[in-house]
């Protein structure tokens, strides 16, 4: 979606989205359900001041008219996982920036401790890690807050990542046209395997041993859960009409999003969605769907057919795995998933399916 939104009046929906949130006693952890977001955000949110994409399901990062470039800005905290958690944060930031297809330069954090644990060798650790990973992608660590807070038993950090595109290059996530293959870099869901495997250690080491546990870890570092590589790729050898960083709610969220934003529908086959070896082991052992876990570090692109294979071919050279694993179809044919023959509904997840494991897990600091 590369033109301005529209102001929407504030008064038209109030009533109907104070009524809706009150229905209910509270949320469970995780992203708000789509519905109330999307009423949150066409009420209270704006687009005036040069902005170009604004708040929208699907749209993660905003770009600001800034003269003959745009200026990308994003924000997300990292909850999910307390070790290496000054990583994540910059990764999980930066991999939006790049998915409008641009280049991320200037990080902020806010970062917040708890009461108990809030030891000066705890802000050491994850302020190294926070510049450390922004050297690795040459941005400036450059600002932020830190705090010992009331009420949490862990660390969060919330990272603030700007970037720049110029305008030209500027790619949206409803830029998906019907016709279009998706794409899937790496597999899933390499962030959530990881995550697994560093909150729940002791138990699935004594399960399945510590060479599965240690190659478990290590995914947030090898292949990583950085997508400056797969989004600098693509955009150089083929005409990329829409690429989305799969997060929280795993690929079968994302690829809803893609489908909300561009206004279009879509039909993924699946058994051409690659799933890690590890992610499989551990969603069979926890009764977890792989589609619905947090899949940072891979990488949707939505590409004219006919610069799929070269796209492909440039990744796979680049030690980058790709798939081509869908397409994109007309609204009125929905979200589609084909299943040894079958099509059916693409599933959505009103949580992550990770949130099954660590929602009562809040052991220990990194």
């Amino acid at each position: 979606m590369s033109e301005r939104l529209s102001t929407f009046d504030a008064g038209e929906h109030h009533d109907q989205v104070v009524a809706h949130m009150t229905d209910s006693i509270s949320f469970p952890p995780g992203k708000l359900p789509a519905d109330i977001l999307e009423r949150l955000l066409r009420t209270y949110t704006s687009s005036i001041h040069g902005v170009v994409v604004g708040s929208s399901i699907g749209e993660d990062a905003a770009a600001i008219d800034f003269g003959e470039k745009y200026l990308l800005a994003k924000t997300d905290p990292v909850t999910f996982v307390a070790e290496d958690i000054g990583t994540y944060t910059i990764f999980v930031n930066s991999n939006d920036i790049a998915a409008m297809g641009g280049r991320p330069l200037w990080f902020l954090a806010t970062v917040l401790l708890p009461e108990k644990g809030a030891t000066p060798e705890l802000v050491e650790r994850i302020f190294e890690q926070l510049s450390s990973a922004c050297r690795r992608i040459d941005a400036a660590f450059c600002g932020g807050h830190t705090e010992v807070t009331v009420g949490i038993d862990r660390p969060i950090v919330i990272g603030t990542m700007l970037g720049e595109v110029e305008k030209g290059r500027l790619i949206t996530t409803g830029g998906a046209r019907p016709g279009d293959d998706i794409l899937l870099t790496k597999a899933i869901a390499i962030e959530g395997t990881s995550i697994l495997a560093r909150e729940r250690g002791e138990e699935l080491g004594g399960l399945f041993g510590e060479e599965i546990l240690r190659r478990c870890r290590n995914l947030a570092e090898m292949p990583g859960i950085s997508v400056l590589e797969d989004a600098r790729i693509a955009t150089r050898e083929g005409r990329v009409h829409s690429m989305h960083d799969p997060t929280e709610g795993g690929l079968a969220n994302a690829l809803h999003e893609v489908a909300a934003a561009a206004n279009v529908g879509l039909i993924v086959e699946e058994e051409r969605i690659p799933i890690l070896d590890e992610c499989r082991i551990l969603c069979r052992h926890y009764g977890l769907d792989p589609l619905g876990l947090i899949a940072s570090g891979s990488l949707l692109i939505m590409v004219e057919p006919s610069d799929s294979g070269r796209i492909t071919r440039s990744l796979e050279e680049a030690g980058v795995p790709a798939a081509i694993i869908g397409k994109i179809t007309g609204k009125e044919k929905g979200v589609k998933i084909r299943i040894e023959g079958r099509i059916e509904d693409l599933p959505r997840f009103d949580r992550d399916e990770i949130t099954k494991i660590l929602e009562s897990d809040h052991s220990g600091f990194p």
